[in-house]
């Protein structure tokens, strides 16, 4: 599913415009972002958690010279599953 089809669910489900729809899923989308950039993290309770975290610098090596590479340590964004969406997944994994 990508953002038009989730956009369009949205608003069926929910009986928005697909406008409206858009707005509201941009806005949560934006607040997410925002609060990963300032290192907070946001926990949906039953979804999931999404958070910044740490990668150690590391030496890796270029696939076609086989020179090392020096990788610099950066912060990645990151996405931990709620027990009750894994639930579901598991369910609906087991339905099939």
């Amino acid at each position: 599913m990508n953002k038009a089809e989730l956009i369009n669910v949205i608003a069926e489900k929910g009986g928005y415009t697909k406008k409206e729809a858009d707005k509201v899923l941009t806005t949560v989308l934006d607040t997410i972002a925002g609060a990963l950039e300032n290192g907070e993290k946001v926990t949906l309770v039953g979804f999931g958690t999404f958070e910044v975290r740490e990668r150690a610098a590391k030496v890796a090596l270029n696939p076609v010279t086989k020179a090392p590479v020096d990788v610099p340590a950066r912060k990645v964004p990151a996405f931990k599953a709620g027990q009750a969406l894994k639930e579901a997944v598991a369910k609906a994994k087991n339905k099939k």
